[in-house]
């Protein structure tokens, strides 16, 4: 009876071999020293318990430090569930739109070097993207009309998603002008051919006046090698990775750590349809700043925490606290048109800073929080968000790229807040 209880207790839900001796990525705290209670996280492990046991879930990692202390590390399910393989607190996510922030931090490390600034004109940079034209309104959707920019895209429209470049669809010729997802343009381009062929399509937008979610980070990535010199993996590995000590942070996945990559289910619980993320272990076209990322659980909490503190973690300093400030600040006009929560249905409410979503107030947010929060996510299940007020900072990493990723944010937010006792 012992034996089998010894072996279902190593099985089950926790933490394999890796996971045992994986580093705290931060400090710990007892969650009552920094005004949380450890019985009220420990709802987290029983709803994630639940939903692997449901089968809606393959595994998660979950990171919640709040007043610069770890109070929350927990690894549930399976990094692979066909193989039984347990969930590894060290386990290796395709980040998805994650990816973005850290993009954002890039950019921002050369406004601060004084290298460009927020109001240049991409092309400045990206000489292909200077003939772009813009849709002519009012067309159905065969129109190919276009009419001239108003005034260029400049760095701010790409960081804030005012710029007219969508991911491509069907919606319309200029819509479909655009490759449909970053990490197919990674796989599918070189840095070159992708950015000629960003300048070839057609702006669904005027410049400055519309949020539309789409690949303007990946252009972004690619202006970060221009102005840099550097492929956008060893520029971020330089100002980054390095500093922050996420050694587990980039692009493709070393053979040595293969075994360590996290896989969805085979099948969409919801719908039963197939589904899968790219293997990240097979080299890119171009290294696409909007989507192509892979992190864990642990390097991601030591970021967020970094952004948390204004620019700098354990001594070592990134970004400026104003620089962060201007991250983190709603940079949307009043009468933008667009919505974020029209791609983020749990976003609802939030404005958008450079390179996150921003909470205004709570008018119109389904989610728990305080004005000023900010946060992104990835569509194969990631997210994370800050709270300053609360002196808050979360990660979720789980691969559920179907509509269950956004239970998932509803879910882990309300588990987190409902823990803080003070």
């Amino acid at each position: 009876m012992l034996r089998s209880l010894a072996l279902l207790g190593a099985l089950t839900f926790g933490l394999g071999a890796a996971s045992a001796q994986a580093a705290d990525p931060l400090p710990r705290a007892r969650p009552e020293e920094v005004g949380m209670s450890s019985e009220r996280l420990g709802r987290i492990d029983a709803a994630m318990r639940a939903e692997v046991d449901a089968g809606r879930m393959p595994g998660a990692v979950v990171a919640i430090a709040r007043r610069g202390r770890l109070v929350h590390y927990e690894a549930y399910g399976y990094l692979d569930r066909a193989a039984g393989t347990p969930m590894p607190l060290d386990a290796i996510f395709a980040m998805a739109s994650m990816t973005k922030p850290v993009t954002g931090v890039a950019i921002m490390t050369l406004l601060e070097e004084g290298r460009l600034a927020l109001g240049d004109p991409a092309a400045t940079y990206l000489p292909p993207l200077a003939a772009m034209q813009v849709a002519a309104p009012d067309q159905g959707a065969d129109g190919t009309g276009t009419v001239p920019a108003a005034q260029p895209v400049t760095v701010q429209d790409l960081m804030r998603h005012t710029s007219g470049i969508p991911y491509g669809n069907a919606r319309s010729a200029a819509y479909r002008s655009f490759p449909p997802s970053s990490i197919g343009s990674g796989t599918g381009y070189s840095g070159a051919d992708f950015i000629r062929k960003i300048g070839e399509a057609t702006l669904v937008s005027q410049p400055g006046t519309t949020w539309e979610y789409g690949l303007s980070i990946d252009v972004l990535g690619r202006l970060v090698e221009e102005v840099s010199g550097q492929g956008l993996g060893a520029f971020m590995e330089d100002r980054i990775f390095r500093p922050l000590g996420m050694a587990d942070t980039g692009f493709t996945v070393p053979a040595e750590k293969a075994a360590r990559l996290a896989r969805p289910l085979p099948q969409d619980p919801a719908t039963g349809r197939p589904q899968s993320v790219p293997d990240l272990s097979k080299p890119l076209g171009f290294e696409c700043g909007g989507g192509c990322g892979r992190t864990t659980a642990a390097d991601y909490i030591r970021f967020a925490q970094m952004l948390l503190n204004r620019g700098t973690l354990e001594g070592r300093q990134v970004l400026s606290p104003r620089s962060v400030e201007a991250m983190v600040s709603d940079r949307l006009p009043a009468d933008t048109r667009g919505s974020v929560g029209t791609t983020d249905p749990t976003k609802a409410g939030y404005g958008f800073g450079l390179t996150v979503a921003v909470r205004r107030d709570a008018r119109g947010t389904n989610l728990l929080g305080n004005p000023g929060d900010y946060s992104w996510s990835g569509s194969y299940g990631t997210h994370f968000w800050v709270d300053p007020k609360e002196e808050l900072a979360v990660v979720l990493m789980t691969l559920a790229p179907g509509e269950m990723r956004l239970r998932y944010r509803r879910m882990l937010n309300a588990l987190t807040y409902q823990a803080i006792a003070e």
